[in-house]
């Protein structure tokens, strides 16, 4: 948590966005999500965000829907992605925010509670947790599990949460706030939301906290439009897209890196 938050006041300092890309853990495979964190590290990113693969990912279009697939056919599961993580923490300078549902956390352990997974999660050298399917109304025992472990819990905001919904996904959110710039399921689009900035903006009025736009960025244009009224932008599936175009592990790596530069300095 305490790194989480170190990256993004020093990037607040000097006034740039912070850039997140996304990555299914274990697509292609989970060799290939090691040589990717570090890649992405150095073509500029400054919290790379991992998912870990579930069968039923509620808020994930088709594109992160068939990474996830493809991870689980391959044997990724919840301990080989921290495990990956793992394998390249001490090359890692950015922090790492884990993506995952309800069920795999709490069938990660024996005891029914989300600590086992949490408590497997820092050792592994996780600063962050995203769960869609956890509301912020219901979300009391993952925050307290996750406060003993120093892991920020991060919760998202939608363009249709109402004011006070707002306030308490704010109060709740640690690290920072993540902004879902359309209503519906993550994807490429071609256009960002009209309302966009009044979104952001009112979520901004109602909080100091970092707020990190994602759902739909998919070009460096529209990653420079996010950056220029948010703290931070998000890209997971214009990436997970070009990762699997690759005809290879080594050009995985290469695309993604090359992808990753153009963000970087789109958003600066």
């Amino acid at each position: 948590m305490e790194r989480l938050r170190a990256t993004f006041n020093r990037l607040r300092r000097s006034r740039r966005a912070v850039l997140i890309p996304f990555v299914m853990g274990g697509d292609p495979d989970l060799a290939t999500t090691a040589s990717l964190l570090l890649a992405l590290q150095d073509a500029g990113a400054d919290v790379i965000e991992v998912g870990i693969p579930f069968s039923d990912p509620l808020a994930d279009g088709p594109t992160i829907q068939a990474a996830s697939a493809r991870a689980l056919r391959r044997g990724a599961t919840p301990s080989r992605v921290l495990e990956a993580i793992a394998s390249v923490q001490a090359q890692l300078r950015v922090p790492i925010v884990c993506l995952s549902y309800w069920n795999p956390i709490m069938q990660f352990g024996s005891d029914g509670s989300p600590r086992s997974f949490l408590q497997a999660a820092h050792a592994h050298g996780v600063s962050g947790l995203i769960v869609p399917d956890v509301p912020v109304e219901e979300g009391r025992v993952l925050q307290d599990a996750a406060a003993q472990e120093r892991i920020a819990t991060i919760f998202l905001a939608a363009p249709t949460s109402p004011p006070n919904r707002l306030r308490a996904i704010a109060r709740a959110s640690q690290g920072f706030v993540y902004y879902v710039s359309v209503t519906g399921t993550t994807g490429a689009r071609h256009a960002l939301p009209d309302d966009l900035v009044r979104g952001i903006r009112q979520l901004k009025r109602m909080t100091t906290k970092p707020v990190c736009v994602g759902f739909g960025i998919a070009t460096p244009a529209q990653a420079a439009t996010v950056a220029r009224i948010a703290d931070g932008v998000i890209v997971g599936s214009a990436l997970v897209q070009t990762i699997a175009a690759a005809s290879s592990r080594d050009d995985a790596v290469q695309r993604a890196s090359r992808f990753v530069k153009r963000l970087r300095s789109a958003v600066g």
